[in-house]
Order: structure tokens, then sequence, then C-alpha cells
């Protein structure tokens, strides 16, 4: 019997300029290269991912994200601003996805290994997951990664109506349990891994910035395909650093 081929995986990353916070935060420089350079070139390291793709939105403020995709040899979807789950579905749609990794441009440090255990247990499931995340309760934020099915985000995509679910892309899969078959990357073991669960390596503010630099010009001249866990180590040398962020709250999803 021939085994069934392999299902297209498309790695969604959602950018844009705009932001209430730090604006222009995907293309803030570090060691050379904007953010959203060095989050391209880890998500390329992905082993199950076969496409990278960057979805930004159809403004003009947005042509310099397009500009820097160009550059880099990465595939860039343009469509509304406001309505992120159709600018992520038309992506999705537009690059014969049939598995679709959802990541956000202001990650950085995103892990490609953590990405591939996901795809991992999300493509082993039996009986099949429609959707499947890495827990930030048990990584750091900034760490985050949603895999799904294409019938589960068309679903989402024709019927999701309220706001907060056409802004986030997600919700209307996650938030329904009875209807769609969820999954999540298990703990990490090891030593105690979960006691940094509560940072920040993401990008939203201006002391998520200073973090995220002090991480990355530590580890790039080193180890340029450093995990999360050597971030990790860093900050166990450095605990100062994780103070930098430490009062940042998280914005509401509603």
């Amino acid at each position: 019997m021939i085994p069934p081929a392999k299902p297209r995986v498309v790695c969604i990353s959602q950018a844009r300029m705009g932001s209430t916070r730090l604006p222009g935060k995907v293309l803030l420089s570090v060691a050379g290269k904007p953010l959203l350079a060095h989050q391209v070139e880890r998500l390329r390291r992905a082993t199950l991912v076969d496409e990278v793709v960057v979805a930004t939105s159809d403004g003009a403020a947005d042509d310099a994200i397009a500009d820097l995709c160009r550059r880099l040899g990465v595939a860039v979807f343009r469509g509304s601003e406001l309505d992120v789950l159709d600018r992520f579905c038309r992506a999705a749609l537009a690059h014969r996805a049939d598995v679709v990794v959802r990541v956000t441009g202001d990650c950085p440090l995103i892990d490609p290994g953590l990405i591939d255990q996901l795809l991992a247990l999300f493509l082993a499931a039996d009986p099949p997951l429609d959707h499947a995340s890495v827990d930030i309760g048990h990584y750091p934020r900034g760490l985050d990664a949603e895999v799904m099915t294409m019938a589960a985000l068309r679903s989402a995509w024709t019927e999701a109506t309220a706001p907060f679910e056409r802004e986030h892309v997600t919700p209307f899969i996650y938030r329904r349990p009875d209807r769609f078959r969820l999954g999540a990357l298990p703990a990490p073991s090891g030593p105690a891994p979960v006691e940094m669960g509560a940072q920040r390596w993401c990008v939203d503010t201006v002391e998520d910035f200073q973090l995220v630099r002090r991480l990355l010009e530590e580890l790039l001249p080193a180890k340029p395909r450093f995990t999360w866990t050597d971030c990790l180590e860093v900050l166990r040398r450095h605990p100062d650093w994780a103070l930098l962020n430490r009062d940042v709250v998280q914005k509401s999803l509603t």
C-alpha cells in the first residue's frame, strides 16, 4: 500500500507596521537585520514546513514589509488590514495549503524546533486534530504557534462574525471544542522550564524590544541557530534582563 502523501504545510506570519504601542516594530533592526528578517530565517529552518509566507495589509504603510519580503525572497500576501481572518485564509488558499501554521511577526525568537514538534504531533494524531497550539502556560510568550487544517480555517473564514474572531483568526476554532478537535504541545521536560512561562519574548513595547535585542545580540554571534532553551539559559545567567519587560501587560484578546 502506498502511504498517503504528506499534506502541504504553509507557515503564515502576520505582520504589519501599525501597532498602538510600538509602531513599525517588525522592522526594528537588531544585529544588522529587521526583526521580521530574523523570524523568517528561523521559520525557514522548520523541516516540516513546505513554504513560509508573510501576510500583511494592502495599506501603503505596509509597502515596507512587502519590499523587505521581496529582498528576502519570501512570499508575501496582501489583504485586509482589519479583517485579519480574511487576509490569513486568502493567503493560505493562494499558497495551496492543506495544513496552516500561524505565527505573528513580532516573535523573532520563534523556535523552528518547537514548530516541528507541534506539526509532528498534529500530523500523527489519531483521531485527527483540527487545531493545536504551543501552550504559553508552559512556554514563554513569543514562542506562540498554532496549526490547523484548511477545513477548520475555511469554517472560521465563512462563519465567524464577531469582530474579535475576524481580527484574531483562530478564536472561532479554539473556542468551540464541541465542534473542533483541539490539541496542544505537551509541557517541556527537563529542569523546570515552566518557570519561564510568564516571560515575554515577543515585541509589543519598547521594553520587550530591549529584552529581545539583548537575547539576539548575545546569542547570534556564537550560536546563530540557537533554540528557545538557549534563550532560557541566557536569562538564567542574566536574571536582571527578565525584569526589563516584567511589568508589560499583554493586551486582551477582546
